[in-house]
């Protein structure tokens, strides 16, 4: 094992084996290969003197890579395309005078660099899926049990654990979106020669521009593609980098707002991710339950939130129709990009299937908060059925919650509020007629059928959609 050289943490600690070899020197090589095949193919299809016997030649050796001879060669000449066609034609010498016929560096480096994107893409769409299931069956088994909402983070009407997390599924359903847009709208770069005018193609075909025009488009389709950019210059525009970026960092924003939650809540002692059985949560406090996995997606958020501007400044700085600056810059922010996400939605999987509720702890807090939410119904009845002045009460209540909250702060006592209220004839209520209006399940309103209705109309759909898809436990460092 290489301990003395550094190492990308986002490869050696967070993402799966799955993306990372997506990003892989194997993955990237192999499909420069298939490019190569596809485009000998489309040529000697569009009566070009290729022939079957160097095809089938080049197919033999598609997966075979022999980086040896590749590595050695880029040591010559500097050039990491040419030493791959060279290393290729090592292995295939009836085929190599055709590898690479009338083709640029940037037709097996960009097409390559949108295939493993898309391919990274279905992945992290796949682990969409996979959350989305894990908070849909939580948000159905808690739809009903009633807690205290938080606006400001200060206590508010009370909703359901159910109803709040379809709050993150809401969002999680707004990236599925855009993953399923930015896939639909897939098109390879083709083969468009040094300065996107395909010169060097017309010049093989002879003056031909309808063989030019028939070469993307049987690249595209040998490749499982429908189509290839309609113009270009010598690579593909990079606003499409910054397109997925776009993409990744949306998943990120609803990761981290869902990290966020499940950490103010744990704090609240109501609900906890998982803890392993020998898990430790602090050197020192040894007591201590720290929500790890819940900050550690916070944190890869926050890289990838931050990594999207990389896109942007890409995209903007290009010149005219080729500049080499964007590359040094793809190779760290792409793949980095889609690793951390791989990384972020495996723990978000994770937390999301092992849950720890506490129903006592969420009713203590909310029934000490109810009485000053049951305000309202208690005035309504009053006024309602015994006849009451509305603003005379609304301004007792008013000096009684104030007093209750000072006992509450000043003193450490507990709500005293509905007493104050029992004892105050205005009000005509017993304390035991004030106790059976508080009863959480009518202060929730339409939570449980929003949380039901949810599920069912939206977020059932996608998961019938996707119903090949299996559920993973994914496996992460702790």
């Amino acid at each position: 094992m290489i301990k003395d050289t550094y190492e990308s943490p986002l490869s050696a600690r967070y993402a799966s084996k799955e993306m990372k070899y997506i990003f892989s020197p194997d993955m990237k090589f192999r499909t420069w290969r298939k490019l190569w095949i596809a485009l000998a193919e489309a040529e000697m299809e569009l009566g070009l003197p290729i022939t079957q016997e160097q095809i089938d030649e080049l197919k033999e050796h598609a997966d075979d890579i022999n980086y040896e001879v590749a590595q050695e060669r880029e040591r010559l000449v500097r050039h990491d395309v040419m030493s791959h066609v060279y290393a290729y034609g090592v292995q295939c010498p009836n085929a190599k005078g055709i590898i690479h016929l009338g083709a640029t560096s940037c037709y097996v480096g960009d097409n390559t660099d949108i295939i493993i994107m898309t391919e990274g893409l279905k992945l992290i769409r796949n682990k969409l899926i996979t959350v989305i299931r894990n908070l849909a069956k939580f948000a159905d088994e808690y739809k009903a049990l009633p807690t205290l909402a938080f606006t400001h983070f200060q206590p508010a009407q009370p909703t359901t654990v159910g109803k709040r997390a379809t709050l993150w599924l809401q969002e999680l359903l707004m990236d599925l979106e855009d993953v399923e847009y930015q896939l639909s709208k897939a098109k390879l770069l083709g083969s468009k020669g040094t300065t996107g005018t395909q010169a060097s193609f017309l010049e093989l075909f002879e003056g031909d521009h309808e063989k030019c025009k028939a070469l993307d488009k049987k690249i595209a389709q040998k490749m499982g593609y429908n189509s290839c950019f309609a113009v270009s210059g010598q690579t593909y525009s990079r606003k499409l980098d910054s397109q997925f970026l776009n993409v990744l960092a949306g998943i990120a924003q609803s990761a981290s707002k869902f990290s966020n939650d499940i950490r103010l809540l744990q704090h609240l002692k109501e609900v906890e991710e998982p803890f392993e059985k020998n898990q430790i949560g602090s050197s020192a406090m040894a007591y201590k339950r720290n929500p790890m996995r819940s900050e550690r997606i916070g944190s890869l958020s926050r890289y990838v939130m931050c990594d999207v501007l990389n896109g942007y400044f890409t995209t903007a700085t290009q010149w005219f129709e080729r500049t080499l600056d964007d590359s040094a810059n793809k190779r760290l922010s792409i793949p980095e990009a889609f690793l951390a996400v791989d990384g972020i939605l495996s723990l978000y999987a994770n937390v999301a299937d092992g849950l720890v509720v506490y129903p006592k702890v969420i009713e203590q807090r909310l029934r000490k908060e109810l009485p000053f939410m049951a305000t309202e119904n208690i005035m309504m009845d009053a006024v309602k059925y015994r006849g009451a002045d509305r603003q005379q009460l609304h301004e007792k209540i008013r000096v009684h919650s104030m007093a209750a909250s000072k006992v509450i702060k000043e003193e450490g006592g507990e709500n005293d509020l509905l007493e104050r209220i029992a004892n105050d004839e205005a009000f005509g209520v017993t304390l035991e007629d004030l106790e059976k209006i508080l009863q959480p399940e009518k202060y929730t309103g339409r939570a449980k059928e929003q949380t039901e209705d949810f599920l069912a109309e939206l977020v059932q759909p996608v998961l019938d959609k996707y119903a090949d898809i299996e559920s993973d436990k994914p496996e992460i460092n702790v």
